[in-house]
């Protein structure tokens, strides 16, 4: 089991000299969706480089950046760049972002990624909203971290997805005329693509998008009482769906060509976000 107070007491203590103010709203940015974050009021920007203890971001699309920044009154935290198993990290690392988020006291976390699509409804460009996680070992690997001991806290992992999240989601994907598909994330470590025969398992389970990150994130964040909810961009089609062969350039491709609509979803989620908090 891992103390992660004080195995980043260092880090906690950075941030909060360093903070402009609490945030409330922590938003995780997936590959290629990092300019979100360029897009907003920001009052101090920080470079994961200078926070002690903080894994050094080696993905393209993951500039590794954390962001104080303000919209429509809103308080958030930006992490442009998340850590990764395949990366070489640990899991208590790739959850640093949940945990930092928690400690400077945000209620709400919003997890972002690019993910391949199973579901042969789904293609890319699609936005899929997150409604629940499968892999083979998260569970245990996260009992296994936290010390979750007991057949109730075990259980406690699946309490996903924030159903008020979901409906202010949808909302604001209706108010911005913005199609929003729902589905299964299939989570995998890394760092190959998986195989067309693995997609096929995959589908059979009931999973519609595969992606290398966030369920771990979601299921800490629950852990932590935040409300959490997860937002898949549609970068590819998994392998075997087509003949394509899958690449890293062609998911942050696809993802910067569908920044402007993710972008719009996420700040009218915001906006919805404050209006929910403040009736």
């Amino acid at each position: 089991m891992i103390d992660m107070n004080f195995k980043y007491k260092r880090t906690i203590e950075f941030l909060e000299e360093q903070k402009p103010f609490y945030p409330q709203v922590a938003i995780i940015l997936g590959s290629g969706l990092g300019d979100f974050a360029e897009s907003l009021n920001t009052a101090k920007s920080i470079s994961t480089a200078a926070i002690p203890d903080y894994p050094a971001s080696t993905v393209v699309g993951h500039s590794g950046k954390i962001h104080f920044s303000i919209y429509e009154g809103l308080p958030l935290l930006l992490f442009q760049g998340r850590i990764h198993l395949y990366e070489g990290y640990k899991l208590n690392q790739c959850m640093l972002p949940v945990f930092l988020s928690h400690e400077l006291g945000c209620k709400t976390i919003l997890l972002t990624n690019a993910a391949g699509g199973i579901n042969p409804s789904l293609m890319p460009g699609d936005l899929m909203l997150n409604t629940s996680f499968n892999s083979l070992f998260i569970k245990k690997e996260m009992t296994e971290l936290l010390g979750l001991a007991s057949i109730e806290k075990r259980n406690n992992l699946i309490d996903f997805p924030s159903q008020r999240m979901n409906r202010i989601i949808h909302k604001a994907a209706s108010d911005e005329n913005i199609i929003l598909k729902e589905g299964v994330y299939w989570y995998n470590k890394g760092p190959s693509y998986e195989t067309p025969a693995e997609i096929k398992m995959m589908s059979a389970s009931g999973g519609d998008a595969v992606g290398m990150s966030t369920a771990h994130e979601a299921l800490f964040a629950s852990t932590l009482n935040m409300e959490v909810a997860s937002i898949s961009c549609i970068t590819n089609y998994a392998a075997g769906i087509t003949l394509e062969k899958l690449s890293h350039e062609d998911v942050t491709s696809t993802a910067n060509k569908v920044k402007a609509t993710f972008e719009k979803l996420l700040k009218r989620i915001i906006s919805e976000l404050q209006v929910d908090t403040i009736s």
